[in-house]
């Protein structure tokens, strides 16, 4: 697979993102659209977890959680994070950075509708990052809300929806052989991307 010429790289990566996105659904990894999300939490510390990338395009990238989490938290307060994809197969890494904003409604619905009636339940269910008693309390929490919405459609809570990680910078990493890996990085400019080449 050669989508990615480092030598005569493209200018607009977009196509060469899905490109990279698209060659690792071809691959055995069991989730090749997980990403690391890096956040900042109020105290200014870092914090990092694996999330699923749920949408792609110039706008940024997609994924969806509970506001009121740990890192829903950290996005309200610092709108900023970084995302990292990892492909081991293809000794290949995309690094993305950016502002954060929430997806629209309409956006978070149409996800949540589409997500199995069990794990909106268990969103619904789950007060994401705070301490519970046992296993036993978080399965009670469920079957509350499967009676609660027994012969019913799922609402989605308010402080569950998505975000937008805008794409401010993106790098393209690509491993060779004795550690002489390709490095290439496009930032977001008002006149259009501006591309550097980086020492690996």
């Amino acid at each position: 697979m050669n989508s990615f010429d480092f030598e005569h790289p493209p200018t607009d990566p977009l196509p060469s993102l899905h490109a990279w996105m698209r060659e690792a659904t071809e691959t055995s990894l069991p989730n090749p659209n997980a990403m690391t999300l890096a956040t900042i939490d109020p105290d200014g510390r870092p914090s990092a977890r694996i999330v699923l990338l749920r949408g792609l395009d110039e706008r940024g990238a997609v994924f969806f959680t509970n506001r009121e989490s740990r890192k829903g938290l950290a996005l309200e307060t610092n709108k900023v994070a970084a995302l990292v994809f990892h492909w081991d197969p293809l000794e290949r890494q995309i690094r993305i950075e950016g502002a954060v904003e929430h997806v629209s409604e309409s956006e978070s619905d149409a996800y949540w509708n589409g997500r199995p009636r069990g794990s909106q339940l268990a969103a619904r269910a789950s007060r994401q990052s705070r301490p519970i008693a046992d296993r036993e309390a978080f399965e009670a929490a469920c079957r509350e809300e499967e009676m609660r919405f027994e012969g019913a459609d799922v609402q989605r809570p308010a402080h569950w929806g998505g975000y937008r990680v805008a794409l401010e910078r993106i790098e393209f990493w690509q491993g060779m052989n004795s550690r002489m890996h390709d490095r290439m990085t496009y930032r977001s400019t008002n006149a259009g991307w501006h591309l550097e080449r980086l020492s690996p």
